[in-house]
């Protein structure tokens, strides 16, 4: 490989974006290649990647030395725990130093006849990248469709399966979503295909095993741009639901599975501000809709009239109702309250109510996979920032609790030995905004002495919950304090805490993350020294416009395919996602929002100053956010900041949004990260990186 010793520099050709009386110089424009072939922006590239490695070289013992501890908190030859599905039970499977599991079924009662469905490897074996997507067995168990993307770039194609010969057939289902759903003869498949060039699910077709592609019949096709289309199946399983949404509203339709040649029939009409989830059980339809509160109450209904719906859960103020899992004798709610998951179990006949409470001060929850409606066992997961991710199968009816199954965090991993709090620190507008965090006891001291990393995101009403990495060990071995700031933008207190932090809100996403930095460094949880940041894709926009408003506040930063020229993306509509994200960002062709996106935007925001290290991220195949965004604003930094700090980019010439596949493969990518944040966090080290 050759040596590269000096940054790279982009070539200047002048590109001039024209907008509402506004003039915005593009020089790097040129970086943008949608076909992902030009022979001068791939050898820039490629050109970032010598530079990042050769900077990098030094620290090549420590990468490989993270690597290994990684990787060997991770069972080798592991499997999930299977679980009942019409008579069979399924789980996936691990060889030892294989990176794709196996799927496979046995009969009840039966362990020892076991039958392998799918081999991820097998299926992968040639692939520069390879991603299992939806896979479901028909309901007369003769055939299995799955799903498969082998660019990174969330194009899926769908295959069968015959479960009697194990041959494929011929049938293959070319540029979708991964979305899919067996009619009840097991002979009929829907599905989601996309847009060629947007990439946007906007069309559900229905496919005759045996057939040819072209012969599907189009059941619906979405034709506004801003919605997003997808299919599930009911938990009574009589139904398919065609669902089309968007960030403020959304519309289902219903077919009978056991017709799957009748016409999709439309439950309620979309309406801007309602957003409503529809479900079926035991003869009559659920809805959980925000018509009487922004943070969601259920109610059953028999069709779509709202007056003659029946409130079963009303919304509510300060908690916020994510999730409703329907059994035959109970009803499971997953709700959120003062940022944290708990569940709540509430019979359905007589109105008995348990709630499952937890003691960690932050940790997540979560509702696992329980296919059987008719069971009374409950499957749900837990996790804290020192506690490894747990299953647990609950009996509803006794309470009686058995753990399942604990992740494997290495053979030495004690989780006494390190520490977890939850603060909540108040921002420049009075806002109280909960942080996460998680030390080693013994390494650190309450005094400002010890490294701190911060991490966020803040965006499309993703809560960030405080959930355990056995990676992150690494650091907090090593000293470092980590901290997830959950900042306006995601939805941990309840829709309102979203609503903040979007549209022209967006300024206390990046406000958030600044003031919750400043104060835990003034109450000792960091050196002002060594601070640092991280942030991927909505989150390393968060971070890129943190450097651009508070850069003297970081000593470096990692960010990870990160979201950071807004203003280019959000102006063009051929991008997938652009049009379905008006309403999180605002659309830029109004002079309002085109202004305020543009005050944060971090490419448009550079500047002649001075920058914390950086190492930024990207896949040439990202579907979600374009290569080019990090590459030009790297190329922009490169240009005018002042300092002599680091700026290092690394493009994955073979991946997309998610980076590589496999178990083992993307810690490698880890590694790089983490060698950097220790290496800048030690004199030492990071004077070799300097030198270099």
């Amino acid at each position: 490989m050759d040596v590269q010793t000096t940054p790279p520099a982009a070539r200047r050709l002048p590109h001039l974006h024209q907008a509402h009386g506004d003039h915005r110089a593009d020089p790097y424009h040129w970086l943008r290649d949608d076909e992902r072939r030009d022979p001068e922006v791939l050898a820039h590239l490629r050109r970032e990647n010598r530079y990042c490695e050769q900077v990098l070289a030094p620290l090549g013992g420590l990468r490989e030395q993270l690597y290994r501890e990684m990787t060997a908190r991770l069972r080798q030859d592991d499997c999930s725990v299977p679980y009942l599905k019409r008579g069979y039970w399924y789980r996936t499977r691990y060889r030892e130093g294989e990176e794709y599991g196996l799927v496979e079924r046995y009969p009840d009662g039966e362990p020892h006849r076991v039958e392998l469905l799918l081999d991820g490897n097998e299926r992968a074996r040639g692939q520069a990248y390879y991603e299992q997507g939806q896979l479901a067995v028909s309901p007369d168990q003769q055939t299995l469709a799955f799903a498969e993307d082998f660019m990174s770039r969330r194009q899926y194609q769908i295959r069968f399966k015959s479960l009697a010969s194990g041959e494929l057939y011929e049938d293959l289902l070319e540029n979708t979503s991964g979305n899919l759903v067996w009619a009840k003869d097991g002979k009929t498949l829907f599905y989601v295909k996309q847009d060629d060039n947007t990439l946007l699910p906007y069309q559900v077709y229905r496919h005759r095993l045996g057939t040819p592609q072209e012969q599907d019949v189009l059941m619906y096709e979405e034709r506004d741009p801003a919605f997003y289309t997808s299919i599930y199946r009911s938990r009574s399983e009589d139904y398919l639901f065609i669902a089309a949404w968007s960030t403020v509203s959304s519309e289902v339709r219903w077919l009978p599975l056991d017709e799957p040649t009748a016409s999709p029939v439309l439950f309620l009409e979309r309406e801007r501000h309602h957003e409503y989830e529809l479900d079926h059980d035991q003869g009559g339809f659920y809805v959980r809709s925000n018509k009487d509160g922004a943070n969601f109450g259920l109610y059953q209904a028999r069709d779509g009239d709202r007056r003659h719906w029946r409130t079963l859960i009303p919304a509510r103020e300060q908690v916020l109702l994510e999730e409703v899992l329907l059994f035959r004798d109970w009803m499971v709610l997953e709700e959120r309250h003062q940022g944290l998951v708990r569940l709540r179990l509430i019979h359905r006949r007589d109105g008995r109510e348990h709630e499952i409470r937890f003691d960690d001060p932050a940790y997540v929850c979560w509702l696992d996979i329980n296919p059987e409606a008719a069971s009374c066992r409950l499957r749900y997961g837990y996790c804290s920032m020192t506690r490894p991710v747990t299953l647990y199968e609950l009996d509803m009816e006794t309470l009686a609790r058995r753990e399942l199954k604990r992740q494997y965090a290495g053979e030495d991993f004690n989780p006494e030995a390190y520490c977890s709090e939850r603060l909540w620190i108040q921002a420049r507008d009075g806002a109280r905004v909960p942080v996460s965090l998680v030390y080693r006891a013994d390494k650190f001291k309450r005094d400002g002495s010890n490294p701190l990393l911060v991490y966020g995101y803040g965006a499309y009403g993703a809560s960030l919950d405080p959930d355990f990495s056995s990676a992150r060990l690494s650091l907090l071995d090593r000293g470092f304090v980590y901290a997830i700031a959950h900042v306006r933008g995601g939805e941990e207190l309840g829709r309102h805490w979203y609503e903040q932090g979007r549209l022209l809100s967006k300024q206390n996403t990046f406000n958030d993350f600044i003031d919750v930095t400043r104060e835990l460094v003034c109450q000792g949880y960091g050196h002002s020294g060594r601070i640092f940041a991280a942030g991927g894709s909505a989150g390393g926009l968060l971070v890129g416009a943190v450097v651009n408003m508070a850069p003297e506040l970081f000593r470096g930063v990692v960010a990870a395919v990160p979201f950071v020229d807004v203003l280019s993306t959000m102006l063009d509509e051929s991008l997938p996602l652009t049009t379905g994200e008006y309403d999180e960002w605002g659309n830029p062709q109004q002079p309002e929002f085109y202004h305020y996106i543009k005050s944060y935007s971090p490419y448009d925001q550079v500047a002649a100053r001075a920058y914390p290290h950086m190492l930024v991220t990207t896949g040439l195949h990202d579907s979600q956010v374009q290569y080019w965004e990090p590459a030009k604003w790297v190329a922009r930094l490169r240009e005018l900041k002042t300092d002599g700090n680091l700026l290092l980019l690394h493009c994955d010439l073979d991946t997309g949004h998610g980076g590589k596949s496999g178990r083992f493969e993307s810690y490698h990518e880890l590694a790089r990260e983490y060698a950097f944040l220790l290496a800048l966090a030690d004199e030492e080290l990071a004077a070799r990186l300097m030198v270099g």
